[in-house]
């Protein structure tokens, strides 16, 4: 049996993998992934297109690798807007009178209660048209508050400590106080969930494209190529469907793995 500290090695390294071919798709996969070739239509896997092509004659190897992109780019830009402001708030709760910190809670977990892709959907429906970046910011604005919750609590049990009184004392702001002395104490407690919000991210992006209520067919990403699948199955092109699941699947493993190691200490 393999060792338990070995494992996010392996993960490590083939989320780097992904991460740098997806990178470097431009060198690797060069011409535009959306490009249509009417005389390549639902070809399987061959020596000309190695993923096959899809109901437009697209090359699925270039639009996963780009696709890729923007899949990552979208976890990690909403999981960066998300633990900006899970840290603010719940530092700010936690450095609160009891009265103001309930109030806080209570709206954090009135934000749980609800589902979060009805905020998605209506806020998206506010904004317009769903980009890279509005998908992104919408995401990241919407799955806050649990790091929250976390933060409040750390930094609760932190604003007990000498420094943290003499500094307010001496009349030091809320992000000096954060900045000098929360945020090195509660980071390697949320580190976790912050590496979970990234693929909670790509996945939440997946979902939106695969519903239709996410990025549009011409942004391609793993989420848009998923979207797919409905006519795929009509035409029983497997490879539409499960080599773009396979990315994203391996991606969100990985990317779990790591977070798990994190959670445990090792």
């Amino acid at each position: 049996m393999l060792n338990e500290k070995l494992k996010p090695v392996y993960s490590i390294s083939l989320l780097l993998l992904i991460a740098a071919v997806c990178v470097c798709a431009g060198v690797i996969a060069p011409g535009d992934p959306t490009r249509m070739d009417f005389d390549a239509l639902n070809m399987p896997p061959n020596a000309e297109h190695i993923f096959g092509t899809d109901q437009l004659g697209r090359d699925m190897f270039k639009m996963i690798l780009h696709g890729g992109r923007v899949s990552l780019f979208v976890g990690v830009f909403a999981s960066a807007i998300s633990a900006l402001i899970a840290m603010v708030y719940g530092a700010a709760a936690g450095l609160a009178a009891r009265p103001l910190d309930n109030f806080l809670m209570r709206f954090s977990e009135l934000l749980l209660s609800i589902p979060s892709i009805l905020y998605v959907v209506s806020i998206q429906a506010i904004l317009g048209k769903p980009t890279v970046v509005s998908i992104s910011v919408v995401i990241g604005i919407t799955s806050w508050a649990n790091i929250a919750k976390i933060v409040r609590a750390e930094v609760r049990q932190i604003g007990k400590s000498e420094y943290i009184s003499a500094s307010r004392l001496m009349g030091a702001r809320f992000a000096y106080i954060l900045r000098r002395h929360l945020l090195p104490n509660f980071i390697p407690s949320i580190m976790f969930m912050l590496i979970y919000n990234v693929s909670q991210a790509i996945a939440a992006e997946a979902t939106l494209s695969f519903l239709g209520l996410g990025l549009p067919p011409s942004a391609v990403s793993w989420g848009t190529l998923m979207s797919l699948s409905q006519d795929a199955l009509l035409t029983n092109s497997y490879w539409i469907i499960c080599i773009p699941t396979l990315f994203l699947v391996v991606t969100l493993v990985c990317i779990v793995n790591i977070g798990e190691y994190l959670r445990k200490g090792y």
